[in-house]
């Protein structure tokens, strides 16, 4: 495992009463290393992006590469464009079991509505979805949703006609008449408010199942980083608690990245928690974190009936070392 962060302070500690600088090898020491991070448009995603535009991230120290959608995220993850990726824990899951390590040190959000299905005005009940077509991505998330309006309509997988799409597609499908229902997510879901498809089903009835991480390449997670990292998270808890206390000024500097009026930014945010820096030490934090329990039964939601799909260890996935202290934030 790459050492934590604490480690750079006992070894700066080691070079100041040895009296040797800092700069010297000796010590151990590496100069400071940018980072790259990889995010779509999700709206948990976005503390970092106000942040960016309110200058409290220094471009020197950490660039943020906006993608399209998760799997472009992936990809820069894979090929090393970058170091890190917002993604879901279950995107995190399986990539990791792709022999790519990553280790978790932020959760950006856990979804509370954001998350939906959207469906054409003369659906009114789940069931009324027989043999109607559902847009979704192909993706463990959409998969989960899914799963879970089948089972409240009473219906299987080939009573419905599956189109798998990207969320960057969704807003195309619904316009050119391709679907009749959408699985998808804010701050796309607004948009498809605004062209007439109405909630029937959304993320509040999965509780604590769909959140939202920084997910880190173990190889990224050296001590010539761990500033850049510590000073991402940073940001992102001070952009969140701007979002919190002036709603207003951030539904604007983040209104055109979302493609919404300002008006709907705010909207878009309550489907979701914005943890702070207590709750990801929770989260995070401990000899059991509380994401290994909800790794393990998000994994079993994905691969129901293949138990040897359920991870039987997450050592190393989830870390909280890198989490600021909240008096740094004030």
């Amino acid at each position: 495992m790459s050492p934590p962060p604490s480690q750079l302070r006992r070894t700066i500690v080691m070079c100041a009463t040895t009296g040797l600088s800092l700069s010297l090898p000796s010590c151990g020491l590496w100069r400071d290393e940018p980072v790259a991070v990889a995010a779509h448009s999700w709206v948990g995603y976005q503390p970092m992006f106000l942040a960016q535009s309110r200058g409290w991230l220094d471009p020197q120290r950490v660039t943020l590469v906006s993608t399209a959608n998760a799997q472009e995220s992936i990809d820069a993850l894979r090929s090393g464009q970058v170091q890190a990726a917002a993604l879901t824990l279950d995107e995190v899951l399986s990539v990791r079991s792709s022999a790519l390590p990553l280790a978790i040190v932020l959760v950006f959000n856990v979804s509370m509505g954001a998350d939906m299905l959207l469906v054409k005005p003369q659906i009114k009940a789940l069931s009324e979805l027989k043999s109607q077509r559902i847009g979704l991505e192909s993706s463990s998330v959409a998969d989960i949703l899914l799963a879970e309006i089948l089972r409240q309509a009473g219906l299987v997988e080939a009573d419905v006609k599956l189109v798998r799409a990207p969320v960057d597609a969704h807003l195309t499908l619904w316009r050119r008449h391709k679907v009749d229902a959408l699985i998808t997510y804010e701050p796309v879901a607004t948009r498809l408010f605004g062209l007439g498809m109405v909630r029937l089903f959304d993320s509040q009835q999965l509780p604590d199942t769909i959140v939202d991480v920084l997910a880190v390449r173990q190889d990224a997670l050296d001590m010539a980083r761990a500033n850049a990292w510590r000073h991402l998270l940073v940001a992102h808890f001070r952009a969140v608690d701007v979002i919190v206390r002036n709603p207003q000024d951030s539904a604007y500097r983040l209104a055109s990245r979302l493609n919404l009026p300002p008006a709907d930014v705010m909207r878009a945010f309550k489907g979701i928690e914005l943890p702070g820096v207590s709750k990801n030490v929770y989260l995070l934090g401990g000899a059991e974190p509380r994401l290994n329990a909800v790794a393990h039964r998000l994994s079993a939601r994905v691969h129901a009936g293949d138990k040897s799909a359920v991870p039987k260890d997450v050592s190393g996935l989830f870390r909280s070392d890198y989490l600021p202290a909240e008096e740094l934030l004030k």
